[in-house]
């Protein structure tokens, strides 16, 4: 068997647990198909199996195994990396209509603490985007996106109100591969508050990003703020296994 063929295999088999699981064809308690019983409905060796069954253990979705039959541990479903970095395409997948009201394009010279973070000069030119994101319509979350004018030069080409800045670059050629992402709570400023229609120092989720291309060049260092009745994140880890997840202290100084 080819090793392209076995990667064929095994995605289309963890694929298909994970939307049995995430269905709830098979609940958390719930024991699943055999390594013999997988064998058989995907004409598979087991190498193909182990593969698939390894990655949804590492995910914290199925139980070890070892000794005893696998069992699901949770249905929170993993996501691509496409839905987690766009906003559009993650309510896209949850059958919810996504929208934008930009408040502001802009180009301009990098500030100290944005030079750093984006790892450019201080005063090089950057394009930034203060955007308002909407769910079926309603106010979600308020977003400040920045980027180094190589990158940036496509959203100024690009009408923001249309739709996402994130699949914009990829259609461009950018080379959007890695990102990294702080999660944080902040109170709303007198412009969150505005936008998202509630009192300032109303507590928000904030998740800060910062995207990569394959050979570790920085395209963009965002704020995103969501109202937390609207977005949560989970994320499953399990002994053993590394976590993309790490809990780091926090200089209040720095919030």
């Amino acid at each position: 068997m080819t090793q392209q063929r076995t990667r064929q295999q095994y995605d289309e088999i963890a694929h298909y647990l994970r939307t049995a699981i995430r269905e709830g064809y098979f609940q958390p308690g719930d024991e699943l198909p055999s390594e013999a019983e997988l064998t058989r409905k995907f004409t598979s060796s087991r190498g193909p199996v182990r593969q698939a069954m390894s990655t949804l253990r590492t995910e914290g979705l199925i139980s070890s195994g070892r000794g005893r039959r696998t069992v699901v541990l949770d249905n929170v479903p993993t996501q691509s990396f496409d839905d987690i970095i766009s906003f559009s395409q993650w309510c896209h997948n949850a059958d919810i209509v996504p929208g934008q009201r930009t408040q502001w394009v802009t180009r301009r010279p990098a500030e100290k603490s944005l030079a750093a973070s984006l790892r450019i000069p201080d005063g090089d030119p950057v394009v930034s985007v203060f955007r308002l994101r909407l769910m079926d319509d309603v106010p979600t979350m308020v977003e400040r996106l920045n980027y180094p004018l190589e990158f940036g030069r496509h959203v100024l080409a690009f009408d923001t109100d249309s739709g996402s800045i994130y699949q914009e670059l990829i259609d461009q050629g950018v080379d959007i591969s890695r990102t990294s992402r702080t999660i944080d709570a902040i109170g709303a400023n007198e412009d969150d508050a505005t936008l998202l229609e509630v009192p300032v120092g109303t507590p928000l989720l904030r998740v800060r990003r910062r995207a990569f291309t394959g050979a570790g060049a920085l395209i963009e260092s965002s704020d995103d703020r969501y109202l937390p009745w609207k977005a949560s994140f989970t994320m499953n880890s399990t002994r053993g296994n590394p976590s993309s997840m790490a809990l780091t202290s926090t200089n209040l100084g720095d919030i």
